[in-house]
Order: structure tokens, then sequence, then C-alpha cells
């Protein structure tokens, strides 16, 4: 329970930052209409990381760095996102990173999850992971 109300709030905050982002408007309401009427339809995947205690920063820093080099080995993928949690509600669980995917369709989506460079960032991260939480939804 607590964690899919973890992820209803990331969602929320993503979509409308994102939203005031791209269409320059501040007022809430305004902006969401305005990003109903210009924003493609996108996928989007959200995957969140809780590393293991004892992970360097230099480890995390590399994590980083080879999620945000997927974009340019992946075409697929539409837009990349990524930070850190800066919440004070304290119901993280742990999870520390964000990154947030899109994709035009599903089938990119697979394509992306497929794809052997991220099978092989996958594959990197062993060592240093606790927990992997992923979800995708279709902006609205």
């Amino acid at each position: 329970m607590l964690r899919n109300m973890l992820c209803l709030v990331i969602i929320a905050v993503l979509c409308i930052g994102c939203c005031a982002r791209k269409c320059g408007v501040a007022a809430k309401t305004e902006c969401q209409r305005t990003c109903q009427k210009e924003c493609p339809k996108m996928l989007k995947h959200v995957v969140l990381f809780k590393f293991k205690e004892g992970t360097t920063p230099e480890q995390i820093r590399e994590v980083e760095q080879a999620f945000a080099s997927l974009p340019g080995k992946i075409d697929v993928i539409k837009g990349f996102e990524a930070g850190t949690n800066v919440s004070t509600e304290n119901r993280s669980e742990g999870f520390t990173h964000c990154f947030v995917l899109s994709f035009s369709s599903a089938a990119d989506r697979d394509t992306y999850l497929n794809h052997p460079a991220h099978k092989e960032f996958g594959k990197s991260l062993g060592g240093c992971i606790d927990k992997v939480l992923a979800i995708d939804y279709w902006n609205k």
C-alpha cells in the first residue's frame, strides 16, 4: 500500500513538473489543459533504485552515467530524466534514485527492454543495487 502511494505521488509530481517546464505555464490547471492539447501521449517508464549499503559514491555515479548513456544507444527512447530523492516525507523506503524514460509506444518500450545495451546495463547493476521498482504509465 505504501509503495503504491509512493508511486502515485512520484508520478503526479513528474507529470506536473514536466508539463510546467514544457508549456511554460505557471498555474497548474492551465498547464494541465495546455499540456493535454499540445503534448503527445507518451508511455513513461519509471525506475527507482535502492542501493546496497556500502555502495560508494563512485559506484553510484557510474550507475547514473551508464543509465544516462542509454538514450544515445537506444533510439526508441524519446525522453530521459533522472534525479535523486529530495522528499522530506520519509516515505522513500530507501529508494534514492529515479529515472524516467519516455516512449512513443509499448512496442518501443519493449524494444528498449530487450535491447542489448539495456541488458548489458542491467547485468552491470548486480553488485550495488538492493532493490529496483519499475512502473509504466501513459501520460494524460
